[in-house]
């Protein structure tokens, strides 16, 4: 069988609820290479760790996260029970155990981001080769390229593997990250070949697993790191 990365999805979100400490600390627990977060920028300008724009489906509040301040989100509950963290916890929590891939989600969030990985790396406990960027906004791809020569970035794509390679061109980025729809033997060797690297997301199935293994993916993002670490096994959790 050929190796691959094995990268949580908000940590284990199949596990645990998502982008929470707890769910983190799943993922490293099951094992994986690395985790996949989301980042917004609150109104008093943290970085924050939560996939949605809104906070209503998640959390006991409501509206824009990008318009609550800090003091309001820390007191915020995911399902009833855990906080929503920072960027800056997480990493304290994954330092020296796995790699991250953090998405640029929320606008104006890619400086921030940038500014965070290199202070990391300034304590010689990281490398750049422990983060990469990723996003389906071109625009805070390219502000993480202006902010930053040396960050490693992935673009994301559910439409079209050939335009994300173009893009991937522009941006002098080491990965494309098509959504599980769109791939293909053909456009998985047309991303390699164009020198990336190719991370698939969201797959949960053993069987998709074992397909994506096939066709000879990098790397795999799932909601259940348990069966990316025993692939061969059953449709169990």
């Amino acid at each position: 069988m050929s190796e691959f990365l094995k990268i949580g999805h908000r940590g284990a979100k199949g596990h645990l609820a998502e982008n929470t400490l707890e769910s983190i600390q799943k993922a490293i627990d099951l094992g994986v290479d690395a985790i996949e977060i989301d980042v917004h920028k609150c109104a008093s300008g943290e970085l924050w760790v939560f996939h949605d724009f809104t906070l209503d489906r998640t959390t006991n509040g409501s509206g824009e996260i990008a318009k609550r301040p800090a003091e309001v989100l820390k007191e915020l509950k995911v399902e009833g029970y855990y906080k929503i963290p920072q960027l800056t916890e997480v990493l304290d929590l994954i330092e020296g155990k796995c790699d991250i891939n953090i998405e640029l989600k929320g606008l104006n969030t890619a400086k921030p981001v940038c500014h965070e990985i290199r202070q990391r790396i300034s304590t010689g406990k990281w490398k750049y080769s422990n983060f990469l960027i990723s996003s389906f906004q071109k625009n805070e791809l390219f502000e993480a390229r202006n902010t930053d020569e040396e960050v490693l970035l992935a673009v994301l794509s559910k439409a079209s593997v050939p335009e994300a390679i173009e893009l991937g061109k522009r941006l002098n980025a080491m990965a494309i990250h098509p959504s599980l729809g769109i791939i293909t033997r053909d456009n998985i060797k047309l991303s390699q070949d164009a020198g990336f690297t190719v991370n698939v997301w969201t797959v949960n199935e053993r069987e998709d697993i074992r397909r994506m293994i096939e066709f000879g993916v990098d790397g795999i993002i799932s909601d259940y790191p348990n069966r990316l670490i025993n692939p061969v096994l059953g449709l169990n959790p």
